[in-house]
């Protein structure tokens, strides 16, 4: 995903995020909270959690966002954002597990919908940091040129593709090449 992100890659990538392994019965993840106690981890982890959106901005992400499952339709037009967008998208999606980590009575009383993206990548990286609310939307939007554009120009690999025989031809021809060597 670092690699994707620093190069702009065109792809959309949504992570949900309830701080826990939740489908593995609770165990603590890279984004459970210091002192997150799960049945893997009774005493409580210790380790601070990983923030996935400043490591995405620090990757070179050009689209970087939070959506909440408790808020579904700001979150479906996040999606309908970060797909559209040219370049690679980033969606951390704050979803509480009730069983093993609910959070949904905190992320109600914390969450903020942030109105527009930050201009400069400083102020970005501030506002995925806050603890004292927990903003929500698109936090970094930028428009930078896209990986496989710059690689391949005009040329489109998929439609502009070799055919099955015709690579086969060649392949033939380069391991005739090599056996008379």
């Amino acid at each position: 995903m670092i690699f994707a992100a620093k190069r702009n890659a065109d792809i959309t990538v949504i992570v949900h995020n309830n701080g826990t392994y939740a489908l593995t019965a609770g165990q603590f993840s890279p984004t459970s909270r210091k002192g997150f106690k799960g049945p893997s981890l009774p005493s409580g982890s210790v380790e601070e959690p990983l923030n996935p959106l400043s490591l995405m901005l620090e990757a070179g992400a050009s689209f970087v966002a939070r959506g909440y499952a408790g808020r579904i339709d700001h979150l479906a037009d996040l999606i309908v954002e970060a797909v559209l967008h040219e370049g690679f998208s980033y969606i951390d999606v704050l979803q509480p597990s009730v069983v093993f980590n609910n959070t949904y009575k905190e992320y109600n009383s914390l969450v903020e919908i942030i109105e527009k993206p930050s201009e400069r990548l400083e102020d970005a990286m501030q506002l995925v940091k806050r603890f004292d609310k927990i903003p929500i939307g698109v936090f970094y939007k930028v428009s930078k040129p896209v990986y496989h554009q710059e690689l391949y120009k005009e040329w489109n690999p998929v439609m502009n593709r070799l055919s099955h025989a015709e690579r086969m031809r060649r392949i033939a021809l380069y391991l005739s090449d090599r056996s008379q060597e």
